[in-house]
């Protein structure tokens, strides 16, 4: 805290929103100043983006110290940055935003009342999401493998813009692995939270930088750094298949006995060989894709490389 009052952070990672940041920001801090008794800092970190969308954060952080400014050398993933923020920011309670000004930057202090009450996360949820229809399903599935496969608690919807309290942050922040997944690193900590009703908005310019090859990488993050439950899955599915063979077997077996003149089918073989061969290749691949992390981690690959900074925050200027 600074003069007695608390700090907040919020972070957002920036992907091609030259044309969105400015207006994000500037409606951020006009937010802020609505409520006394708060300090504040604003971390954008710029994941590698193909537009000015850099320039336009660093002129930003040079007119105000407050904000911080950080440049990917490449694209790591909206993860990544985020991870990134989240060890440079120093507030009491951090707050994540997207930079598309969809976010209901109204409000952040229902966020802040809501970590008040006790609540060590609390998401924003919406009533209605200004989406394509296939991010909609996307965010389905998505739920539903939070539920299933890393716990996350009955009734509660995550989204991108929450805030946590700062040693749920410092926790998170510990993961230094290649593969980062937000939901997974804070269920980790806590099954402390909470959801609060606010609206999405239109997206004022632009397309959202989340494809569905994107989210499919996202899933696999969820999927293998922090559940092993695909592979438990997989242990099940080939015992199940293994006594479906045998007793498939043993039905085969009995009737050639009774009906020595039976031939045995070419369809039913070509159709078992291609079900069982199936399946064995989608077990291969995943305990592939789990080897393939594993090497991946103990390899040293960063999970960000910064190319540039601006930080004037202690100069105060």
């Amino acid at each position: 805290m600074d003069n007695g009052k608390e700090r907040l952070s919020f972070v957002i990672p920036c992907y091609n929103s030259q044309d969105t940041i400015r207006d994000v920001v500037a409606e951020l801090k006009e937010e802020v100043r609505k409520r006394d008794g708060y300090e504040y800092e604003i971390i954008l970190v710029c994941d590698g983006s193909k537009d000015r969308t850099w320039q336009v954060i660093a002129e930003m952080a040079d007119a105000d110290s407050r904000i911080v400014a950080v440049n990917f050398s490449k694209n790591f993933g909206q993860a990544s940055a985020l991870m990134y923020a989240y060890r440079e920011s120093r507030g009491d309670i951090v707050i994540n935003l997207d930079d598309d000004g969809q976010m209901p930057v109204e409000s952040i202090y229902d966020l802040v009342d809501a970590i008040h009450e006790g609540y060590d996360v609390v998401f924003g949820r919406y009533d209605t999401i200004h989406q394509h229809g296939w991010r909609n399903i996307g965010s389905w599935i998505n739920y539903r493998m939070e539920r299933t496969m890393i716990g996350l608690p009955e009734g509660i919807r995550p989204s991108s813009f929450w805030a946590g309290r700062r040693f749920i942050i410092d926790e998170a922040a510990k993961y230094v692995g290649p593969y980062p997944y937000i939901a997974g690193l804070l269920l980790r900590v806590t099954k402390n939270l909470k959801n609060v009703p606010v609206k999405h908005r239109e997206r004022a310019s632009g397309q959202s930088g989340y494809s569905m090859r994107k989210l499919i990488r996202l899933w696999m993050n969820g999927f293998t750094a922090f559940s092993v439950m695909p592979l438990r899955a997989a242990t099940v599915m080939g015992f199940a298949f293994a006594m479906i063979g045998i007793v498939f077997s043993v039905i085969l077996v009995i009737r050639k006995l009774i009906n020595p003149s039976m031939i045995v089918g070419y369809t039913s073989t070509i159709v078992a060989l291609l079900i069982f061969g199936g399946i064995q290749m989608l077990m291969i691949g995943m305990l592939g894709e789990y080897v393939g992390r594993i090497y991946m981690s103990i390899n040293g690959t960063p999970q960000s490389i910064i190319r540039d900074k601006i930080d004037r925050r202690d100069k105060g200027e």
